[in-house]
């Protein structure tokens, strides 16, 4: 059973881009947008929420859970194993054990990353130090709460974090974890 990550039960901003058409598919990928992670993920989430509180900022969560079947929507639209994970393989996001996230400040407005989410290019690279000043300490802000709340980064994308050892979760598809999809492209 997935957990339902909303407000007031956790203190995040939800803004999942594909449930919308401005993500690199151009289309919607999830027919509701519902936010959901495994019960270990949804924990260390809200850590990470109080630790970023803690210093005044906000989590804003752009996805979660992913089914396999939308996993086979990005794969169609973006297949660079480096950016989208090939669906045969499976994805963290497919296990519930992922999230794509930034941090806001207290009235809700997205922190600088150097780069949007989902800027599929070498300047999402965590470590990257050709950034904005400022856009660098916001990444390393990000990182020091995720870290700390026990997730594990991505290096090539600065807002992606998972569990560790994540592959010890069982993939899920759309059925096994409730429509949220609109089918693969």
């Amino acid at each position: 059973m997935l957990t339902e990550i909303a407000p007031p039960a956790f203190d995040v901003d939800i803004d999942l881009v594909y449930a919308g058409t401005a993500n690199l598919t151009g289309r919607p990928v999830y027919r509701r947008p519902v936010c959901l992670l495994h019960p270990d993920a949804a924990a260390c989430l809200a850590r990470a929420a109080a630790l970023a509180r803690g210093l005044g900022l906000r989590l804003r969560v752009y996805d979660a859970f992913r089914p396999v079947e939308a996993q086979w929507t990005l794969w169609h639209a973006f297949p660079d194993p480096m950016y989208v994970a090939d669906p045969r393989v499976g994805s963290v996001h497919t296990r519930a054990v992922a999230v794509d996230l930034t941090l806001a400040d207290a009235a809700g407005r997205p922190l600088d990353m150097g780069t949007a989410f989902d800027a599929m290019t070498e300047r999402s690279h965590h470590g990257r130090t050709d950034l904005d000043p400022a856009a660098r300490r916001n990444r390393a802000l990000l990182l020091g709460v995720m870290t700390a709340a026990g997730w594990q980064h991505y290096p090539y994308e600065w807002w992606h974090y998972q569990l560790p050892d994540a592959g010890r979760y069982p993939l899920l598809t759309d059925g096994a974890a409730g429509s949220r999809m609109m089918g693969p492209g």
